[in-house]
C-alpha cells in the first residue's frame, strides 16, 4: 500500500511538470519541493541503524606510532593510554553509525556540544586481566553492558545492543593484548563513555552522541598491600537521595565529591561515608559500595550491604559478585538491607563490629580502618586473615585464571551467555514495584 501510495504522488509529481512544460510555465521550485516532501518523508520511515559489530572498521596503528610500554610498578591509573580507541557515533534520525577501531588520538568536539554544558554523559569500568596460563579474560562484562544502557536511559542518551558493543571492545581489547600487563596485581583498565555531542545550547536530550572506548594498562591498587583508610562520616554532606540519579554512572554524580574530599581530608580521613536522612542511614563509601561484618546477638556473622530498592546506591558489578560468593559460604550470612551509623556505632561498642570495606572495580576491596563520626575517630579492626583479605583473594583467583570461573570470560574462546537476566540493574521504579 505504501510503495502504491508513493507511485501515485511520483505520477502526481510528472503529470504537474508536464502540464507546466506544456503551459510554458516551467517552475522547477514546485517539483522540487513536492519531491523533496516525499523523500522527507521516505527518510523520517526508515527505522534507525541498530549497532551492528559485523560492520567494524579496524586501521591499525603504524609501527612508529606505537607508544612504549612502561613497567608495572610505574604504571599510575588512568595516565597511560593504549595504542587504539574505539568510536560509534549515533544520531537521532540515522541511529548508530560504522564502529571504528583507529589509533589513539584526540577527537574534536564543537565547544556547544551539550555534554560540555549540561553533562550529558556516563561511563563505565571494566577490567581484562592476563591469567596465569596466559589467557586474557573479562569480568562479568554483561554486567557493565546492563548498567551503562540503565545510565543511558536516566541521562536519555541512546541505547544499544550490549553484546554488538562488547564484540567491538573485546576486537579492541585483542588488537591491544600486548598492553595487558604480565602480572597477577595489574590488569588492563577499559572505560566506555558516551557523551551528548549535538552542538546546541538548548537544555534537551542531545540528537547527535558519541560513544568510545579507552584502554588503560593499571598497576595495583596497593602495591604494598592493603591499606585501611578512614572515612568521614558528617551527614551534612549528601552524595545521593531518592529520586535522584546516585544508582547512575555519570560523570555529574562523581565531581561534585571532589569538595567533600577536600573536607575530609581536613579531618585527617581518606574519603566520605555517604549518610542519607535523620537516622543517618548508611549508602556507599567514596564512589564504593560498602560492606559491614557483624557478629548477631545468636553468634552469626552477618555480612551487610546496603539495598539497590532506594535508587540511591550504584549496582556495582563487584558488589554483586561478593554477594554471590560469599553466600556460598556456610559461616556468613549475607543480607541486603538498611543499615544506620547508630547500629553500626552500637555494635562498635559492644565489640560486635567486625569489620567495615568498600568494594569496586578498581580496588577490588578497600578496608575501613577509621569512622570519624561525631567529632571522633572510632577505629575499625582490619584484621591480616580478615573476610576482606578473603574475599579478595577468593576474587583474585577468579580474575587470573587460578579457578575457573564463568565471571571470567576468555577473550578468544567467548562464551558470553546471551540469556542472563541482571536484575539489579533496572530503573529503580520497576525495582520497587
Amino acid at each position: 500500500m505504501a510503495s502504491t501510495g508513493l507511485a501515485r504522488r511520483c505520477r502526481g509529481i510528472f503529470q504537474t511538470q508536464a502540464s507546466l512544460v506544456q503551459n510554458g510555465k516551467r517552475n522547477s521550485r514546485v517539483v522540487l519541493f513536492q519531491i523533496s516532501e516525499i523523500v522527507s518523508r521516505w527518510q523520517s520511515s526508515v527505522a534507525p541503524m541498530h549497532l551492528d559489530s559485523s560492520k567494524l572498521v579496524v586501521e591499525n596503528a603504524g609501527l612508529a606510532d606505537m607508544k612504549p610500554k612502561p613497567p608495572v610498578d610505574q604504571l599510575a591509573f588512568g595516565k597511560v593510554f593504549t595504542d587504539h580507541m574505539l568510536t560509534i557515533d549515533w544520531t537521532k534520525d540515522g541511529g548508530w553509525e560504522t564502529p571504528k577501531i583507529q589509533p589513539f588520538a584526540d577527537f574534536k568536539i564543537h565547544p556547544g556540544a551539550k555534554v560540555l554544558h549540561y553533562a550529558q554523559e556516563l561511563f563505565e569500568g571494566m577490567k581484562a586481566y592476563r591469567g596465569v596460563d596466559g589467557k586474557i579474560r573479562l569480568f562479568r562484562p554483561m554486567h557493565n553492558m546492563a548498567r551503562m544502557n540503565l545510565t543511558a536511559s536516566r541521562a536519555c542518551l541512546p541505547a544499544f545492543d550490549g553484546h554488538e558493543f562488547l564484540e567491538c571492545i573485546r576486537k579492541l581489547v585483542v588488537i591491544d593484548s600486548d598492553w595487558v600487563p604480565h602480572d597477577t596485581s595489574s590488569s588492563l583498565y577499559i572505560r566506555p563513555t558516551m557523551i551528548g555531542v549535538e552542538p546546541t545550547l538548548g537544555v534537551a536530550p542531545a540528537d547527535e552522541a558519541r560513544l568510545f572506548v579507552l584502554l588503560c594498562p593499571v598497576g595495583p591498587y596497593y602495591s604494598t598491600g592493603f591499606k585501611p583508610v578512614n572515612l568521614l562520616c558528617d551527614p551534612n554532606y549528601v552524595r545521593a537521595w531518592p529520586g535522584g540519579c546516585g544508582y547512575t554512572k555519570m560523570g555529574s554524580n562523581y565531581a561534585p565529591t571532589l569538595w567533600t574530599q577536600k573536607i575530609a581530608e581536613q579531618h585527617g580521613c581518606h574519603q566520605c561515608l555517604w549518610l542519607f536522612g535523620e537516622d543517618h542511614e548508611i549508602t556507599e563509601v567514596g564512589a564504593m559500595n560498602l560492606f559491614i561484618l557483624l557478629r548477631g546477638a545468636d553468634g552469626v556473622h552477618e555480612l551487610v550491604t546496603p539495598p539497590l530498592s532506594t535508587g540511591v546506591i550504584l549496582p556495582g558489578v563487584t558488589r554483586r559478585s561478593i554477594i554471590e560468593l560469599t553466600q556460598t559460604w556456610s559461616d556468613l550470612r549475607v543480607s541486603e538491607r538498611k543499615i544506620t551509623m547508630g547500629e553500626v556505632m552500637e555494635a562498635q561498642e559492644e565489640g560486635r563490629l567486625l569489620e567495615m570495606f568498600g568494594s569496586g572495580t578498581a580496588a577490588v576491596v578497600s578496608p575501613v580502618g577509621g569512622l570519624h563520626y561525631g567529632g571522633e575517630l572510632h577505629k575499625i579492626a582490619t584484621p591480616e586473615d580478615g573476610l576482606a583479605v578473603r574475599i579478595m583473594a577468593a576474587m583474585s583467583d577468579i580474575y587470573y585464571g587460578k579457578v575457573s570461573s564463568p565471571w571470567a570470560v576468555d577473550v578468544e574462546e567467548w562464551n558470553v551467555d546471551k540469556s542472563q537476566l541482571l536484575e539489579d540493574y533496572k530503573q529503580p521504579e520497576a525495582i520497587r514495584s
